[in-house]
């Protein structure tokens, strides 16, 4: 029982490795390259742990970490749509649910039910964990393109009112981080990094 467990969980294992070559649209920060799901998901992770003081109350961190870890492993089968594409929403898809069934479907029962529990939580948005893992989800890529003197809004020619709409979902985990941000939005808008409106 044991070893057939094992080999289960190595088979997990090697699957989410595939998230390594999943590319996004942001870029690291001060850079050219683009940002890949996994290190997306880890410095999520690591945002969470050394912001979480700034929820709007206290969270479980380790359900966090959790959260961002495994939140876009279904991006593995679904693919990476981008938060401003207007072809396809970034919501929680069919496509999603059945990637999320097959990949959390290779381990054990008892940890393939909590990933999907986890993950089905993450997308729900209604637990104050949950809000607090979409803050950092949000706010990861809008200090990359302030970084990247407008990154994919520049290249995407996104406006304000496009990048203000998706990012007001930090506030919900954070009114101390969604004040910071918003602030840098502005500031982006000034410095004229983000359009005031979408060309």
């Amino acid at each position: 029982m044991q070893a057939s467990q094992l080999l289960k969980q190595i088979e997990f294992i090697k699957q989410v490795d595939k998230l390594k070559y999943i590319q996004r649209k942001t870029r690291l920060f001060n850079s050219d390259r683009n940002e890949n799901d996994a290190e997306h998901s880890w410095h999520l992770a690591v945002m969470a742990i050394i912001l979480a003081e700034h929820a709007n109350v206290s969270v479980d961190v380790l359900k966090v970490v959790k959260m961002l870890l495994i939140h876009d492993i279904v991006e593995i089968d679904a693919g990476d749509t981008f938060i401003y594409d207007t072809q396809k929403s970034h919501d929680n898809t069919a496509e999603e649910r059945i990637a999320a069934e097959r990949i959390f479907g290779l381990l054990p029962a008892d940890q393939a039910h909590e990933l999907l529990a986890i993950w089905e939580e993450f997308e729900e948005r209604k637990t104050d964990e949950a809000k607090f893992a979409r803050a950092m989800d949000r706010l990861e890529p809008l200090l990359q393109n302030v970084s990247n003197n407008g990154g994919t809004w520049r290249e995407f020619k996104v406006g304000f009112d496009q990048v203000y709409q998706k990012k007001q979902a930090i506030q919900h985990g954070s009114e101390s981080i969604w004040a910071y941000a918003e602030q840098l939005l502005r500031e982006s808008v000034e410095s004229g990094i983000l359009k005031k409106t979408t060309v």
